[in-house]
């Protein structure tokens, strides 16, 4: 089953670059949700799909390079870097780290956390310690 769970999570994210939603949401349960931390709380995959499909209205490609990823049986997290190419050719990348829960072979859960990445040699700062 893991290496089934990393193909399909592979061809989800193989539709998502190639802007096939239909596709993508046909990898997915009935009742999938996602949850991202950008404020807006857990949707419907729908919904999800929906507000990514007009991200990319203005995008020419996209494409996801995954750093790293672990898994259990039904279950993958993994983290990646989103590269995105403007239909006027300006680049950018999203950095995050994602959560894929599986149901009956279907993708039923998402949870995604996008994250800055420091440049390299920044200095990072510590987080401030609690007093005693």
């Amino acid at each position: 089953m893991t290496h089934d769970i990393d193909d399909r999570v592979n061809l989800f994210l193989r539709s998502l670059e190639a802007f096939d939603f239909t596709a993508a949401r046909t990898m997915c349960t009935e009742a999938a949700t996602v949850r991202q931390n950008d404020g807006q709380g857990e949707q419907p995959i729908e919904e999800s799909l929906e507000r990514l499909r007009s991200f990319t209205a203005g995008v020419g490609s996209l494409s996801y390079d995954v750093i790293r990823r672990f898994r259990n049986p039904d279950e993958v997290f993994q983290q990646h870097v989103l590269h995105l190419t403007g239909n006027d050719g300006s680049r950018g990348d999203v950095h995050a780290a994602v959560y894929f829960r599986f149901q009956d072979g279907l993708i039923d859960r998402i949870e995604e956390y996008v994250y800055a990445e420091p440049a390299l040699g920044a200095v990072v700062p510590e987080p401030p310690r609690a007093e005693a």
